[in-house]
């Protein structure tokens, strides 16, 4: 009963004359509708809603979201993505009247509490990232890449140079070209070397006198540390360009090396990742930039100052690319980010660190001997194996393995990136799992490799919808129950 009610439409599950509420008699005098709405916005008849008493609904939906996954009941060793356990200490403070009360009409003398937190999160980012000026408005990291570009363009223009080419290596995440493209600029593509790091000849080769910016993802999300970075930003600098940091990967090197410190010149970050807000199909998440002094003036408008005691909006800043978001960004994302460092401390953002490397570490030393893994003995924070051999051999794609592991209660990792890896698999198990459940998915991941062919070909088997044509299902999705019946 529970998996018939969990799938079955509320329409479905509806019978006449169910309600979830006893309405009181009407107690002011009662006058038809025409009288008080226009013809025309009166429907010609009533809608057709299902009829069901209030247990019946909260049944429905309770059961329908065990069929989902999340951190909370399963291990989500999604590469790039940083799915690690999100606090609940941080979603009561998140929560609290003072905050959630809150309206950004409100005069800034009663947002003092608020600006307070905005302003010193923007001075915590700096000093993490080695950045000196902050903003918090973007909204996702894929927004904080364009407001960066956004701001690096400013740059060009004021003093007079018109550049515009972005490099990024053929490993970084798509959204750097698109961004790129989105802000204006020429997207060009750095080769990998055998190790998996820039390719120096091919870098060297495209880096030419109008070269606006290097977008790189340093650790890589290939899992590996640039070795070249400082030589990479030194010679970019000297062509006059800037150095553009994506900041997924920060989860690996929080209080162990700072961005601005090995040359990079603004970034984003992924608080809802690297600081443990909840996140995933789609948001909420935040992408707060940090840039150098030199880039400070074009940051988004308005940004968070202090005079004497007073916190303010600051909007006067004439060279400022303007708003890219609505009032002062995703705000419940930044106070769960703020709350977790707080939390944790310096010591405690290094062990972090410290700890999610390790745990990639394990696991990689564990996989490598039955899922080869192409770039490096040891890795940052994730890894990625390939079933090439697997595929070649006995037809078993990342697919089947990804899909196959839902049958086990594990969330697949992500697969078929980075492109330069064939038959990729990218696993990311984040510093909150212990060494129990990655000792029971390397087990698991072992006995998938083991199975018939046919067998996962088929996978998942215990899930209501096995194999979507997902592409059809991300531009055709069925929102309204009467458009799905085909």
């Amino acid at each position: 009963m529970r998996n018939q009610q969990a799938t079955q439409l509320l329409s479905e599950l509806s019978r006449p004359g169910r309600t979830a509420v006893s309405w009181p008699a009407c107690d002011v005098p009662e006058q038809p509708l025409e009288d008080l709405i226009p013809s025309n916005f009166l429907a010609s008849e009533a809608l057709k809603l299902p009829e069901l008493t209030e247990g019946e609904v909260v049944r429905h939906y309770t059961n329908l979201s065990t069929k989902n996954m999340s951190v909370d009941t399963h291990y989500y060793p999604l590469g790039s993505c940083t799915m690690k356990y999100n606090p609940k200490r941080n979603e009561r403070l998140a929560s609290m009247p003072g905050i959630v009360d809150l309206h950004p009409y409100q005069d800034e003398s009663t947002l003092q509490g608020m600006l307070q937190l905005l302003f010193e999160l923007q001075g915590i980012f700096s000093e993490i990232s080695g950045l000196p000026a902050c903003s918090l408005q973007p909204a996702a990291g894929a927004h904080g890449e364009l407001a960066a570009l956004m701001v690096a363009a400013k740059y060009f223009k004021s003093i007079g140079e018109d550049r515009k080419v972005v490099l990024a290596p053929d490993s970084s995440h798509g959204t750097n070209p698109a961004s790129a493209q989105m802000a204006g600029f020429k997207a060009v593509s750095i080769k990998s070397d055998p190790n998996g790091g820039v390719d120096m000849e091919d870098f060297r080769k495209k880096l030419t006198d109008d070269i606006a910016v290097l977008m790189i993802t340093n650790p890589s999300t290939l899992g590996l540390f640039e070795k070249n970075i400082r030589e990479i930003a030194d010679a970019v600098h000297e062509k006059g360009g800037l150095i553009y940091l994506d900041g997924a990967n920060m989860n690996a090197i929080l209080g162990i090396a700072r961005p601005g410190d090995f040359g990079a010149d603004m970034m984003h970050y992924n608080p809802h990742k690297t600081f443990s807000g909840p996140h995933g199909g789609g948001g909420p998440g935040a992408g707060p930039i940090c840039v150098t002094e030199a880039l400070e003036p074009f940051l988004p408008s308005p940004v968070v100052t202090k005079n004497g005691d007073t916190y303010k909006l600051e909007f006067d800043r004439p060279q400022s690319i303007g708003r890219v978001r609505s009032f002062f960004g995703n705000v419940g994302v930044l106070v769960r980010a703020y709350c977790y460092i707080l939390s944790h401390g310096p010591v405690g953002l290094r062990q972090v660190s410290e700890n999610a490397v390790l745990n990639a570490n394990y696991l990689l030393s564990k996989v490598k001997h039955f899922l080869p893994v192409p770039r490096g003995e040891r890795c940052m924070h994730e890894f990625v194996a390939s079933a090439s051999k697997l595929k070649q051999e006995r037809g078993i794609t990342a697919m089947d393995i990804g899909k196959r592991l839902l049958d086990y209660g594990f969330h697949a990792p992500t697969v078929y990136f980075p492109l330069t890896i064939p038959e990729a698999i990218m696993v990311e198990p984040t510093e909150t799992e212990s060494k129990e459940t990655l000792d029971a998915f390397v087990e698991t991941l072992f006995k998938i490799t083991e199975e018939d062919a046919a067998l996962l070909h088929d996978a998942p088997h215990t899930t209501p919808i096995s194999r979507p044509n997902e592409v059809q299902a991300a531009r055709s999705p069925c929102l309204r129950a009467d458009f799905c019946s085909t």
